[in-house]
């Protein structure tokens, strides 16, 4: 697979990039300046056609497994996988990451994130974030005042939130959104801006040398990539933007998730892609399952999953990829963080003593298996979390030492969704159908980190729902009742749970959020035979479309 090679020449002037902004935001002004606007315009220039042949590769290569049934490694890269090379070494300040919470950049949660006690905050711009124009710019105007340890919040009850230790917040780690999103409302030359562009060059344009003088540095958690070529990209666009600011080279670092199963496939050659700013891989559990039934959706029997709930990370091909992943990041000195743990404590004693059972069970394998760290997405599972990591690596930073020879993958066995216990259920149906519109209603809503029983769901809830059901639809699957998976069957069960979701939600509640558009979406993506690659592509249509709509009313 050939693609065009590095920084492509950008023109003398480049074009000026065009703000379509829906409504203002409070402070656009100071993210949106003639110089950022001008920087974004250059990253676009150079390295925006890079990243549409990347797509068509995508295409390309998942066509030709689906034709051929085969993915493994890369002959043409065994050298690296086989040579002896390191990443770069971690800066200090990014050396322990035993805990790391997740959450949106949305003003209150970003700063409960950073007085939670979390070693690392990741600064979700994707998947637990919406692309509202207010979530991209205001999520800027957010990270702008964290990392100068000046952003609080009075709200208009007249509750107060502020840093309560400035110089004891998190190390802070944004994740902008895939290669696959435009950001519809920034254009040059007419021509969207690739939203990855735009929230890493706003970010790391108004933050990097703030963030040097403090001792610290630029850092990201890369989505989505499918393989390291696309790695490859992201290395080239650093460069490009030290070089470009005065930065200086290798200040960036970069954790990837390995959400994908092609890039499961890839882990040496995207560490050493990226390996003057590598920091780590991070087992991103949900968007990987998500990736094998998308990949796999019309592959047959052989891969059509269990209820969602039962596809643990004991299942024979997640052990495989965890324990791959390991190995791979300690071989080359990077680091190994672990998955999420979605829970939110409650209210009732009996369901936190259940949950908290599972995550402890969760982060003892984690750290045994020898991660160096993990995720959580609430500040009440921070101690847990920690006190788990800590008593295995006591007062060192992390385990890069643990070197994991023991461990033998083959492709085999990350490809083995065939020995995954469990059942397809009802339960697991009527789940699948409610959580996903749920999920989908907030989104459109503007919320994209959504509680709900008890566990906070991002975008990959959504995903994995309307896959599984596609899935199952179209292989013709059965339940363990013995009833088969029809289209009669799926809209009755949509009909059933939307009429719940109407009654627990009330009338007059219902009729003023995006229920029937989250509904009509879900279906479509779920059952129709063209199955959109993600599902917030489709939705983020829909949002653009009631922008226009209310433009238009104003006018």
């Amino acid at each position: 697979m050939r693609m065009s090679q590095p920084t492509t020449p950008a023109t003398d002037t480049v074009p000026t990039v065009a703000v379509d902004a829906p409504h203002e935001v409070e402070r656009s002004d100071e993210i949106l300046t003639p110089d950022a606007l001008a920087f974004l315009g250059e990253l676009q220039t150079r390295f925006g056609g890079r990243r549409d042949e990347l797509l068509a590769a995508r295409k390309a290569r998942r066509a030709e497994v689906s034709r051929t049934g085969r993915l493994g490694f890369l002959e043409e890269t065994r050298s690296v996988r086989e040579g002896d090379w390191r990443v770069a070494a971690a800066p200090a300040d990014f050396a322990d990451r035993r805990v790391e919470i997740t959450g949106p950049t949305e003003r209150k949660m970003a700063i409960n994130a950073l007085n939670s006690g979390a070693k690392v905050w990741l600064a979700d711009l994707e998947d637990a974030n919406t692309p509202h124009w207010a979530n991209v710019i205001g999520g800027q105007v957010n990270l702008h005042d964290a990392v100068r340890r000046t952003i609080e919040l009075t709200t208009a009850n007249g509750k107060h939130y502020e840093l309560r230790d400035p110089n004891g917040i998190p190390v802070i780690v944004p994740r902008p959104r895939g290669w696959h999103f435009n950001e519809e409302h920034l254009t040059l030359d007419g021509r969207p801006l690739v939203g990855a562009l735009v929230d890493f060059g706003l970010y790391f344009f108004h933050n990097a040398a703030e963030l040097v003088s403090r001792g610290s540095g630029p850092y990201f958690y890369l989505p989505k990539m499918e393989s390291h070529l696309e790695a490859r990209l992201w290395n080239d666009v650093f460069a490009f933007a030290q070089e470009h600011l005065g930065i200086p080279h290798g200040t960036v670092r970069a954790t990837v998730l390995i959400e994908t199963i092609p890039a499961a496939f890839e882990m040496d050659e995207i560490l050493y892609e990226l390996r003057d700013h590598a920091a780590g891989l991070n087992a991103g559990r949900w968007d990987y399952l998500f990736s094998i039934i998308k990949y796999f959706r019309d592959a047959g029997p052989s891969f059509t999953l269990p209820d969602r709930g039962d596809v643990s990370m004991n299942a024979p091909m997640m052990s495989a990829y965890s324990d791959l992943l390991v190995q791979t990041c300690h071989k080359r000195g990077a680091f190994a963080i672990g998955g999420m743990a979605a829970f939110i404590p409650s209210k009732d004693p009996e369901v936190n003593e259940r949950a908290f059972a599972k995550v402890t069970e969760d982060k003892n394998r984690e750290v045994k298996a020898g991660f160096d760290g993990s995720w959580v997405a609430h500040p009440g599972m921070v101690e847990l979390c920690k006190e788990i990591f800590t008593g295995v690596l006591g007062d060192s930073p992390n385990q890069l030492e643990r070197q994991r020879d023991d461990v033998s993958v083959t492709a085999d066995d990350l490809l083995d969704a065939g020995a995954t216990p469990g059942e397809r259920t009802m339960d697991g149906l009527r789940a699948n159908v409610s959580v996903g519109i749920q999920y989908l209603q907030a989104w459109l809503e503007g919320n994209g980190a959504v509680g709900i029983h008890n566990l906070m769901e991002d975008a990959a809830t959504a995903e994995i729902s309307r896959s599984q059901i596609w899935q199952w639809l179209h292989s013709g699957a059965t339940l363990a009742s013995g009833v088969t998976v029809t289209r009669e069957l799926v809209d009755q069960v949509v009909a059933q749970e939307y009429a719940g979701l109407r009654e627990s939600v009330g009338s007059e509640a219902f009729a003023a959020g995006s229920w029937e558009a989250a509904r009509r979406l879900f279906v479509e993506c779920a059952l129709d035979p063209d199955f959109p690659d993600f599902l917030t592509l489709p939705a983020y249509a829909e949002v653009l479309r009631v922008e226009r709509e209310g433009v238009e009313r104003e006018g």
